[in-house]
């Protein structure tokens, strides 16, 4: 990206400005770290070996894990360098590229979980005609989808924030190249762009939720007619992930980004974005290993044959 600006590199001012903190926050960042790259890895793999996960709602749920995983990768390792090393530091096509990939994974995350909610609804009040309904086409346009959308809206955002001329400081009141936090450096106008980020974020996480309330709306009518109780609490545990998954997404997500920068806090911001960019990748393996049943019996049939092959190697 063309820099027309005179600004090379920004400053990263990071979480913690107290050295104490910073080495306990780097233990836990890392463990974070750890955690979600094994989880989301071991989740996409999982799915792959296993043939009884080749049905549409693993193969979200894979998309979901790899978008977590790329977007761990994005700002994650980037903080423990600044937390471990002092290294605050990121020039400016870095911190372009960071707030691209962030965008765009973000916005895939934000796509996949309505087009899950569809395959449940799909699941749960068409169980007949679900083969019908979730073609290869559906399914292939109900994953690529928000991967495409991901990527333009993105190339919006980044080419939008860095268009902006910054010339008065380039201390970043953040620990990653977020859009609010650079727009809020620029010495330009920032009101389009601001209401840019507002209208567009804005659109996303709601009309992505309008789907999502939809689908579940009419999953509980069918759930509350249901009058077997094995079909009612089948039903039940495919939703019970997803919606777990949602509320803490979409709660986080509300709060950082359908506001104006200049009416909260850059640190309520920081701790929200801790959140978003590192807790919630590592819960959503978590919550479907440990809520879903084909996961965890899988997951078991992997182990009993890695221990078989560790039995006859030795």
């Amino acid at each position: 990206m063309e820099n027309k600006t005179g600004v090379t590199e920004f400053v990263l001012l990071g979480l913690a400005s107290a050295p104490g903190l910073q080495v306990p926050l780097f233990i836990v960042f890392t463990l974070i770290y750890l955690f979600s790259v094994v989880g989301n890895l071991g989740m996409v793999v999982l799915i792959l070996m296993d043939s009884r996960l080749h049905i549409p709602m693993y193969l979200f749920l894979s998309n979901l894990s790899l978008a977590d995983f790329c977007y761990s990768i994005a700002v994650t390792p980037k903080v423990m360098a600044e937390l471990l090393m002092g290294d605050q530091v990121t020039f400016y096509n870095a911190c372009a590229a960071q707030m691209f990939f962030f965008v765009a994974l973000a916005t895939v995350e934000n796509f996949l979980l309505p087009s899950m909610a569809y395959d449940h609804y799909a699941a749960v009040c068409k169980p007949l005609l679900y083969t019908t309904a979730m073609t290869t086409r559906v399914r292939a346009g109900l994953a690529a989808g928000p991967h495409i959308y991901g990527f333009l809206s993105a190339s919006v955002h980044s080419r939008d924030t860095f268009s902006l001329s910054f010339c008065r400081s380039n201390l970043l009141h953040h620990f990653f190249c977020d859009v609010p936090a650079v727009v809020a450096l620029s010495c330009s106008d920032r009101h389009v762009s601001e209401l840019v980020l507002v209208f567009v974020a804005s659109f996303n996480i709601f009309f992505a939720l309008l789907v999502i309330l939809i689908s579940y709306l009419f999953i509980f009518v069918t759930i509350l007619k249901m009058h077997s109780a094995e079909g009612y609490q089948k039903a039940l545990s495919t939703c019970a992930s997803h919606l777990t998954t949602v509320s803490i997404f979409y709660g986080i997500a509300i709060f950082m980004y359908s506001q104006p920068s200049s009416s909260h806090s850059m640190d309520t911001h920081k701790i929200a974005s801790v959140f978003y960019t590192m807790v919630i990748p590592v819960l959503n393996p978590l919550v479907y290993s440990l809520r879903n049943k084909e996961v965890k019996s899988a997951f078991k049939k992997a182990v009993e044959k890695a221990n078989l092959s560790l039995g006859f190697t030795f």
